[in-house]
Order: C-alpha cells, then sequence, then structure tokens
C-alpha cells in the first residue's frame, strides 16, 4: 500500500501556480502508473487536501504576504482531517482500493 499526498492543485490549475500544479498532477500520475504497473500486487492512494492548517502559513515574514496567507488560512481545516482519511484509507479491506481523496474546506472553491 502506498500513500501519497498530493493537492487539489493536483485537479485544478489556478492562475500563477502551474509549477506547484504540475508538482501535484505529477503525484498522481505517478500513483496510477504503479497501480497499472505492478497490478494486484499493490493498492495505491492519492489523497488531495485543499486549505489545510500547517505550518505553510509560517512561510513568509513580510507583512503583507504574511496578511494574506493568514487571511486565506482562516478558512483551513485541521490536519487531523488529513489523518482521518489516511486512517479509512488504511482500514479497508485488502480487496478494496481507495484510488483517490479530494478533501478541502467547505468554503474553498474547488
Amino acid at each position: 500500500m502506498i500513500i501519497s499526498i498530493s493537492s487539489v492543485a493536483g485537479n485544478k490549475v489556478s492562475p500563477a501556480s502551474s509549477v506547484y500544479a504540475d508538482t501535484k498532477f505529477a503525484v498522481r500520475a505517478i500513483s496510477q502508473g504503479l497501480r497499472m504497473e505492478v497490478g494486484r500486487n499493490i493498492r495505491t492512494t492519492v489523497i488531495s487536501p485543499g486549505l489545510i492548517d500547517s505550518e505553510l502559513k509560517h512561510g513568509t515574514s513580510e507583512a503583507t504576504s504574511s496578511q494574506f496567507v493568514n487571511e486565506v488560512y482562516n478558512d483551513a481545516i485541521s490536519a487531523t482531517s488529513i489523518a482521518n482519511a489516511v486512517t479509512y484509507v488504511i482500514e479497508q479491506p485488502n480487496d478494496v482500493d481507495v484510488n483517490e481523496i479530494v478533501l478541502r474546506p467547505t468554503v474553498q472553491e474547488f
């Protein structure tokens, strides 16, 4: 079983995020490729979160950027939501392969 963490950006590209989105599309492609090449001997899941409360919001000290990021993160969901998704995937029977989970705050556009 391989569980990969991607991003909603791997499903929909936003302006000025094409390089980031490319890397997240790649996560999905690698997961699908493994499933196709290895077949029944592997289960692969890609979890694509939206806005998650993480240390990323502390990534800039520039005042304007920091204020913008902190306002955006007001709508973030907790990292526990991702942990719950991972737990869900792991708890499935061996004959079940959960290929993808996309989760985001209800207020976040897809």
